[in-house]
């Protein structure tokens, strides 16, 4: 069992994410993302504490707003296929900054690496000629939510622990 905080889109918007990647996985292959498993991961834990992840995220005080999805990039050192912003929005770097505090005052070893907001949609995939262009997408950030991932031979499963409300 793995822990991690994420953002999870609208099913539309999932979907029109995984038709997207449908396209780009014609040139590059690859592992495509299930459009039910798509987010944008916040904070990954691993094997962690729920309860004390829990404490963590009550003390965010977030604000809602919109994810924009502006740029597909290919990283050829992981032979990923993602999409994001062009730039962090400002609350999305603030719910960051406050909720990798909160982790590590509750004892969580975090990534030592600036935080990159991107949702992962293809793993194993070629370097693709050039990407196709997004469709215009609505990501609205309402709420933050504690996944529990469980790994099977059929793949990953997800259950979510709690959600945490962001405010106007």
């Amino acid at each position: 069992m793995r822990l991690f905080f994420a953002l999870w889109p609208p099913a539309k918007t999932a979907h029109a994410l995984a038709q997207w990647t449908h396209e780009v996985s014609r040139d590059t292959g690859g592992a495509p993302t299930a459009s039910d498993k798509i987010h944008l991961t916040l904070a990954f834990l691993g094997d962690g504490d729920a309860a004390k992840a829990q404490t963590a995220a009550s003390r965010v005080t977030g604000k809602r707003h919109e994810l924009p999805i502006e740029r597909g990039h290919y990283w050829k050192h992981n032979k990923i296929v993602w999409v994001g912003p062009q730039a962090m929005p400002r609350p999305l770097a603030a719910i960051v900054n406050q909720l990798h505090a909160g982790l590590k005052e509750e004892g969580f070893i975090l990534e030592d690496r600036p935080f990159a907001a991107h949702v992962t949609l293809l793993r194993k995939a070629r370097p693709p000629g050039a990407l196709p262009p997004l469709p215009a997408l609505d990501w609205p950030v309402d709420e933050f939510v504690l996944v529990r991932s469980r790994t099977s031979p059929k793949g990953a499963t997800y259950e979510w622990v709690e959600r945490f409300p962001l405010t106007g």
